[in-house]
């Protein structure tokens, strides 16, 4: 959760740096600096913790050196003497640990480039060994530390700091939003954007501009402003103001005024909180992957999966794991969106940690006088951490002596409190009633839970009984891969206003999928029926044959997820079944099937991921195609008749 601020022109950066970062504290993290251009060259500040301890490191370095306030002000940008330039950082771990060296900006080894990013850099370990090979020593264990000696390396080369901040970011694979400062061209930043995992607003006033990862960190400021689209980079100047594709193609923008109030500055350049929610899930699986994983061993540490434990019978998760103290069954307890999540980790946990895992709703689960037995846990998921129903079926697994874990985006929630073990989602704050977000991260959560209880487990073994935890490192690895991936799947699409346009009108879907991606199913017809108020049903695709099939016609749209996976042949079996009762099929597909191109009416392709991911990347056109339909037919997008986000009542 990640935040940026940068800031050129006439005012004092710092002052403005850090109170644009106290706005975004709300996005969590667990380290803070600062970098300033002054009389002497850039000047950095870091410190581990909240914004305080770096507030309290600045005023205490002003005995051994003038302080920031003073070496920005007096900084002369070239032709606007008393110009100031700075950018800042809040950092929420993902590549080494919270320390103050890993801790934002990050700098070339001789100090004059600055780099602040948000994402993960997928191919940091390619370019880290090349630049080594190039003599660059690294002070960090963080992938954010390539791009200023890359930069560097290419300005060594002969090229100008524009130039080299464009070649470099052009080499970064993933989803990122990069900001950069130089000495040597101490009259300009540079802001880029690739894919969807962070985003960059720039803020347009009389002589001075502001950058930042979100509005509510410069509202306070000005209220004009332009978004960075994907692969978009910004030459930002206190009197000008310059955005290109990283290829250097010139971009024209227009810029959106945002009105004077926090809800529409947090909903930016979105029409709906729905939709923002809906593309910023590349950065909410950023935040949940932050911290949790060695990309490079692909160890998924339970300390930093925030499972925390209290001595005592039921503690069965801890640092220290024996067959005497590993959970025996997982008990599921969730509602909505959240039971169809618990589906799919029901998948991903029996398949990488071979852990049997139960999913129930939360508002059935202590009617139907569940076995508890020692040594079980009872995983209650909900976004809110107050979903009486859940709540509820988490207390009967308390009572009757089982372990009690939550999977819970609100901090601090009633669930949080209940449970002896936490995953925070991470996704933020997610305002519109439908979930989006909150339901790939607890996927998300789901899958590292599955990798953690594999590589501690003391007999895993898979179906075969090859033994789990040597591939459960593997699969942790790809998920660096993921923000990118999702981000692929936020770019422009006509695909979804075309069915929308042409399909709004049809009072009943059927969605059907197989295998890990059948709760996709069920998702994909909540989400349509949620906003849009269309009756909708989702069905594994094998039974469809026991029953829909009989209301199977011209006028039915069947959406079929269809990826190519270890039950693709038989998804096109159920697809050719659609087609010979004349059914429209809408298939969510792997880029590249031709076959299936062929075979339905329409298709909405995804890029193409081990098997164990894709539900995360299926369940994305479903929540756009239930958006655009509803906003088709005018529905109140963010707060759908007789729904609550929070259901606090049996």
């Amino acid at each position: 959760m990640c935040g940026i601020i940068g800031y050129i022109g006439p005012r004092n950066a710092t002052s403005i740096i850090l109170n644009g970062l106290r706005r975004l504290e709300y996005r969590g993290y667990d380290s803070a600096g600062i970098a300033v251009l002054g009389a002497r060259g850039i000047h950095v500040e870091r410190a581990v913790g909240k914004l305080s301890n770096l507030e309290l490191r600045m005023q205490n370095s002003e005995s051994a050196r003038p302080p920031l306030s003073i070496l920005n002000s007096q900084f002369p940008i070239p032709n606007s003497p008393g110009f100031s330039i700075g950018i800042g950082h809040t950092r929420w771990a993902t590549h080494g640990g919270v320390t103050e060296n890993n801790a934002h900006p990050h700098l070339n080894e001789a100090g004059t480039i600055a780099v602040i990013q948000n994402g993960i850099i997928e191919n940091f370990i390619e370019l880290k060994h090349e630049l080594q090979a190039e003599g660059a020593r690294f002070r960090s264990e963080t992938d954010t530390e390539v791009i200023p000696h890359l930069v560097d390396l290419y300005m060594r080369s002969g090229m100008s700091f524009t130039r080299a901040a464009f070649a470099a970011i052009g080499r970064l694979q993933g989803s990122n939003a990069v900001v950069l400062m130089c000495s040597q061209e101490p009259d300009k930043l540079i802001a880029a954007r690739l894919g969807n995992a962070g985003g960059i607003v720039i803020g347009i006033g009389p002589g001075e501009k502001f950058v930042a990862s979100d509005a509510p960190g410069i509202v306070e400021h000005t209220r004009t402003v332009i978004f960075l689209d994907d692969g978009e980079a910004a030459i930002v100047q206190a009197d000008h103001l310059e955005v290109r594709r990283l290829n250097g193609a010139p971009v024209e923008k227009s810029p959106h005024v945002i009105a004077w109030d926090p809800v529409s500055a947090e909903k930016g350049e979105y029409r709906h909180f729905m939709q923002k929610e809906i593309f910023e899930q590349a950065r909410a699986v950023t935040d949940t992957l932050r911290g949790r994983v060695n990309f490079e061993t692909g160890e998924v540490t339970l300390e930093n999966l925030e499972l925390r434990v209290e001595n005592g019978e039921s503690s069965f998760l801890n640092s220290q794991f024996s067959i005497l103290n590993f959970p025996k069954r997982i008990h599921t307890v969730a509602c909505g969106t959240s039971k169809h999540a618990g589906l799919i980790g029901k998948f991903l946990i029996e398949r990488i940690a071979r852990v049997p895992v139960e999913v129930d709703y939360g508002s059935e689960y202590r009617y139907r006088d569940p076995l508890i037995e020692a040594g079980m846990v009872v995983l209650g998921i909900t976004q809110s951490g107050e979903t009486a129903d859940t709540l509820a079926a988490m207390s009967t697994g308390r009572e009757r002596g089982a372990g009690v874990w939550t999977i819970v985006n609100a901090i601090g929630s009633q669930a949080e409190r209940m449970a002896n073990g936490v995953i925070h989602m991470r996704a933020g704050p997610e305002i519109g009633v439908c979930s989006t977000k909150t339901f790939v991260t607890s996927i998300v959560d789901q899958y590292l839970l599955a990798c953690a209880l594999a590589q501690h487990a003391p007999q895993a073994s898979d179906a075969s009984g090859e033994a789990q935890p040597a591939a459960s490192y593997a699969l942790a690895r790809e998920l660096a891969h993921l923000p990118g991936l999702i981000s692929q799947l936020l770019a422009p699409d006509p695909i979804y206003e075309e069915l929308a346009n042409r399909f709004h009108d049809r009072r009943h879907f059927l969605f059907l999928g197989r295998g890990m991606n059948y709760p996709i199913a069920l998702e994909g017809a909540l989400k349509l029926k949620e906003i849009s108020y269309i009756h909708a049903e989702g069905y594994p695709a094998g039974e469809m044959k026991h029953g829909p099939i009989a209301l199977i016609d011209e006028t039915m749209p069947v959406v079929c997820v269809a990826v190519k996976d270890s039950v693709y042949d038989k998804m096109i079996s159920q697809i050719e079944q659609v087609k010979a009762r004349s059914g429209i099929v809408i298939a969510i597909a792997t880029e590249g099937d031709d076959f299936i191109q062929r075979k339905a009416d329409y298709v909405i392709t995804v890029p193409p991921a081990p098997e164990l991911l894709t539900p995360v990347l299926t369940a994305i056109p479903m929540q756009r195609l239930a958006y655009e339909t509803a906003v088709r037919l005018g529905c109140d997008v963010d707060q759908p008749r007789n729904l609550a986000k929070s259901v606090t009542v049996e």
